[in-house]
């Protein structure tokens, strides 16, 4: 794999086997971690990164996140606004995540359990493009049962999460109750369907839009392959929909701005999807605007773009 690698490591189970796999199969990497001060072992785990980098020559960074309220969303966006920053700054190409088997099923076990369609359902694929930098996750699909043998056969130090244990977060308690047993008694099959429901995915939800830079547009089809659509772009644009969002597009007939950060907006034929911008444009741009039918909360964007 020849590009510029970023492993995100936690020092616990999924991301220290990953490190070992990657030095066997020879990937070049170096390594970013995040210490939220939440647990006894947070300082041991990080002493234990920058061992672990200092003796196979790898860069590290380290983010010291201090949360006011520790959730999981809260923690997540620490973490990944800190990742971004240093693949921006030092010009990284992939993002390696040791996200792995028995989190996709924990994902669809949380999503099902919500209400969800087949976009939302299947997540965590092996290979994801973001805006600057694309994610590869190469254990998605190797169970967590199936990396502690690697671990405890190569006699590889690693550390326990505690707080994965405590079942008052709901994806704790579905993995203690649910998912782990369930991929230790069905593992092969699961690793199947999966294969299954991601063709059927590509099959679905071929993204087939326009891009430029930030700007998606593409031909209006029926309502549900459209909305699908537009969830699909905004995740690219860092917007997650609620159900109450999702319905106010519908609503609107595809033209609002949601969150204050998203525009949507649609000519008829047409939907458009980019950062929502309001700025004033002089009346030759406008007129272009016009005659081209690109619909009014989309021009600031492109206002900007071209200016």
């Amino acid at each position: 794999m020849h590009t510029k690698n970023l492993l995100a490591f936690s020092a616990g189970v999924d991301s220290t086997a990953l490190f070992f796999y990657l030095l066997e199969k020879n990937i070049d990497f170096d390594i970013a971690i995040v210490n939220y001060h939440t647990r006894e072992t947070s300082d041991a785990e990080v002493e234990y990164a920058k061992n672990l980098a200092k003796k196979y020559n790898k860069k590290i960074y380290i983010k010291e996140c201090f949360l006011e309220k520790f959730s999981e969303k809260n923690a997540r966006d620490c973490r990944y606004a800190f990742f971004e920053e240093i693949i921006k700054k030092h010009k990284y190409d992939t993002l390696i995540l040791a996200h792995q088997l028995n989190d996709r099923f924990e994902w669809l076990l949380m999503q099902f359990s919500k209400g969800a369609g087949l976009k939302e359902l299947i997540a965590m694929p092996e290979f994801e493009n973001r805006d600057f930098y694309k994610i590869w996750r190469p254990f998605y699909n190797k169970s967590r049962d199936e990396i502690l043998e690697y671990l405890n056969k190569n006699n590889i130090k690693y550390f326990i999460d505690e707080s994965n244990f405590n079942q008052k977060y709901k994806r704790n308690f579905i993995r203690a109750n649910f998912s782990n047993e369930f991929i230790t008694l069905f593992k092969e099959g699961i690793k199947r369907s999966f294969e299954y429901l991601e063709e059927d995915k590509k099959l679905l939800f071929n993204e087939n839009w326009i891009q430029k830079e930030k700007l998606f547009y593409f031909t209006k089809q029926n309502l549900q392959i459209d909305i699908k659509k537009i969830d699909i772009i905004a995740k690219k644009l860092g917007t997650l929909f609620t159900k109450a969002q999702r319905d106010e597009i519908i609503k609107t007939n595809f033209s609002c701005v949601i969150q204050g950060k998203t525009a949507i907006d649609s000519n008829g034929e047409k939907i458009f999807i980019a950062p929502y911008i309001k700025t004033k444009m002089d009346k030759d741009f406008k007129e272009k605007m016009r005659k081209e039918k690109i619909p009014p909360k989309i021009r600031g964007y492109i206002y900007k773009m071209e200016k």
